[in-house]
């Protein structure tokens, strides 16, 4: 059969349709994603979200005015390890072995054998997949015979066993032990040096260390690697991952020289403004390489700043003795208006700054106030490469894309579960928020215990700053949603 000349354009169309359609991932090149993990930055640190603070963030303020800023995003957890694994499995921590506290350096492996991650995902739907920085995820370290670590073997799980094709890290916080860089499971170095435990602001544990690995050298470190990877990757024809997890502004509090007065808030101001710089350096890469109009950019926090708010005006804080842990509220509330710290069920233990940009989908300057959990970016991602989520794992993993595109999402998100340093839990739906014990569950006093009463519900739309309990005004609520805490503990999953 003859097709007539002007009936070709027509079919032309139509089958581009048709695979556009049928294959949605074919219809535009995937995006590059970067995921930037900040370690104990509070909501209030970043200028774009707290007006009345003095440290300079530009960077961050510019991937504000340049993407969507979220203002009611969470980690699932208020401390480091718990939330690392919702950020790569899509499922709460709390569902497996860890049910409170977090690893230390020579923590076992956390992530069940078998269980998919984002960048085994990614890695599996043709990306290439990299991380610098922090894992505080168990490791695997090697032993020898009489049971003291050997640090001349590899690893035997962490991220080169997760997903990921190239990665470069430190094993946990930068105030654990062991002090070492390694690269794809191989320790690049024996520590050969005995690190002594020093106090705040400068917090370290005692441990073997890198004679190389230098705490204020860290960032920059990072950065370098980061930048290296992006560079590498970005002239390659294949889409890449790069999650990219700080060391700071945790402690040790100890920013590099160049950075020292660059804020009139003492160690921790200036080490929140080289955190900013650091991501500054990854925009650069981006940038500099081409790949930044290509590349959705992700940066959060993994909880709450451990910085204390002091109400009396009048008392000592880390502005006049750096060795403080605090700062007056009236020169800077490192949490903004909320209650607590990092590892309290309180506010400020899980409610962390939180930018997008995606040049092309993300509407510039755009402000979204839905509630999100960083658990949701493993479904999140998987919208955005026009997949579904694997159904053997992301099982708290609600996707955000729809926010993303300006949209309004198909259906509400389930509450979001909230858990603290002390495994005591709190759930989130719409202005509600229920916490499931008598206390802060973490550092605030008093921290009283998981699941004894009374417990305290907030209206969050009135109070952000959870100054009133109304349980006694609306019980019904408070009964609804502990059913509802009762049903997410009880099942395997909440998707």
């Amino acid at each position: 059969m003859q097709i007539a000349h002007n009936e070709k354009p027509l079919m032309l169309i139509r089958l581009v349709t048709f695979l556009a359609l049928t294959f949605p991932i074919l219809a535009a090149a995937p995006p590059n994603i970067v995921f930037i993990l900040a370690d104990d930055m509070g909501y209030g640190d970043v200028q774009a979200l707290n007006l009345d603070s003095h440290i300079p963030t530009p960077n961050l303020d510019r991937l504000s005015r340049q993407g969507m800023t979220f203002t009611d995003a969470h980690t699932p957890s208020a401390v480091c390890t718990p939330t690392r694994y919702g950020l790569l499995t899509g499922r709460y921590a709390w569902r497996g072995r860890l049910t409170k506290g977090v690893l230390n350096g020579y923590g076992e492996p956390l992530i069940e054998s078998g269980r998919p991650t984002v960048a085994s995902f990614l890695q599996r739907h043709g990306y290439h997949t990299g991380m610098v920085g922090k894992w505080h995820l168990g490791l695997g370290f090697a032993k020898t015979a009489d049971g003291a670590f050997d640090f001349s073997k590899p690893v035997t799980d962490g991220p080169h066993t997760r997903g990921f094709d190239d990665s470069f890290i430190i094993p946990a916080s930068l105030d654990f032990p062991p002090y070492v860089y390694i690269r794809n499971g191989v320790i690049e170095r024996f520590p050969l040096v005995r690190q002594a435990a020093q106090k705040f602001p400068a917090f370290l544990r005692e441990g073997e260390r890198q004679s190389d690995l230098i705490m204020e050298n860290v960032l920059d470190e990072l950065a370098r690697e980061a930048g290296r990877y992006i560079k590498q990757r970005a002239s390659v024809d294949r889409p890449f991952f790069l999650y990219l997890a700080l060391t700071a502004p945790h402690k040790p509090v100890l920013p590099h020289p160049r950075f020292r007065g660059s804020t009139a808030l003492g160690p921790y101001g200036d080490f929140v403004t080289q955190v900013d710089a650091t991501v500054g350096d990854v925009l650069k890469a981006l940038d500099d390489s081409g790949a930044r109009d290509n590349t959705l950019v992700i940066y959060s926090s993994d909880n709450g700043s451990f910085m204390y708010r002091l109400d009396d005006d009048n008392e000592p804080d880390h502005v006049d003795d750096e060795t403080i842990q605090a700062y007056r509220a009236n020169r800077h509330r490192a949490n903004h208006v909320f209650r607590g710290t990092k590892a309290d069920i309180w506010e400020a233990g899980h409610h962390v700054p939180f930018f997008a940009r995606w040049p092309g989908t993300i509407e510039p300057g755009s402000r979204n106030s839905s509630t999100i959990c960083l658990t949701d970016f493993f479904s999140t991602v998987a919208g955005v490469i026009g997949r579904e989520p694997p159904d053997e794992g992301a099982e708290d993993s609600f996707s955000f894309l729809p926010q993303l595109r300006g949209e309004k999402p198909t259906a509400p998100r389930p509450p979001v579960m909230h858990h603290s340093v002390d495994g005591m839990f709190a759930i989130r739906d719409g202005d509600w928020k229920l916490v499931l014990g008598n206390g802060s569950g973490g550092r605030e006093k008093p921290a009283g215990a998981p699941f004894q009463k009374p417990y305290q519900l907030f209206d969050l739309s009135a109070d952000p700053s959870e100054h009133r309990n109304v349980i006694e005004e609306h019980p019904e609520i408070a009964v609804r949603l502990e059913q509802a805490v009762d049903h997410a503990r009880s099942g395997s999953h909440s998707r």
